[in-house]
């Protein structure tokens, strides 16, 4: 049976290292810039109250289906700022393809072509992840696979006049 105790040690620690690494969750979102669809820098701060991010093509459908209709700078209005993770669409494709019809869209979309942004964040490409913001500090998670619950979530944040952002000229 000696045999035995190396092997279970072994499991044991791997076990915890998986759950200590499974907790291990950014509280904070620091500052960053990416570009939009327009190839216009954006600088993320702690004044926005919810990020949005997209790590699938399916979950940007999501966002899309949820707000498209929204007049322009809808999104900005409520301190909201969406991120599309691209890292998995071919550059080629994004470049010729995807950018170019995001740019029809009536809201500011951060592209994460890198993955700097989204890799922080994102457990699971599939549903739409909402991060709720204090100041920077990650208050709520949530997670959307239907656009018609994004869209009341979105509808349902009050406007906040006195924490307009800076850079709503473009969204």
């Amino acid at each position: 049976m000696k045999p035995m105790k190396p092997i279970v040690t072994l499991l044991l620690s791997l076990s915890v290292m998986a759950f200590s690494h499974a907790e291990e969750r950014v509280d904070r979102v620091e500052p960053w810039t990416l570009n939009d669809q327009f190839d216009q820098p954006y600088r993320f701060d702690a004044s926005e109250r919810v990020l949005l991010i997209a790590a699938s093509n399916g979950a940007a459908k999501l966002v899309d289906d949820a707000i498209k209709n929204k007049p322009q700078g809808w999104l900005a209005e409520r301190q909201v700022t969406y991120v599309a993770d691209i890292t998995h669409v071919p550059r080629l494709v994004a470049n010729r393809v995807l950018v170019p019809s995001m740019r029809s869209a009536s809201y500011r979309i951060l592209l994460d072509r890198e993955g700097e942004v989204a890799s922080r964040y994102v457990e699971d490409r599939k549903p739409v992840l909402w991060l709720t913001l204090d100041n920077g500090r990650i208050a709520e998670r949530q997670r959307f696979d239907s656009s018609d619950a994004l869209r009341l979530s979105l509808e349902s944040l009050e406007l906040d006049a006195s924490r307009a952002h800076p850079q709503t000229a473009t969204d």
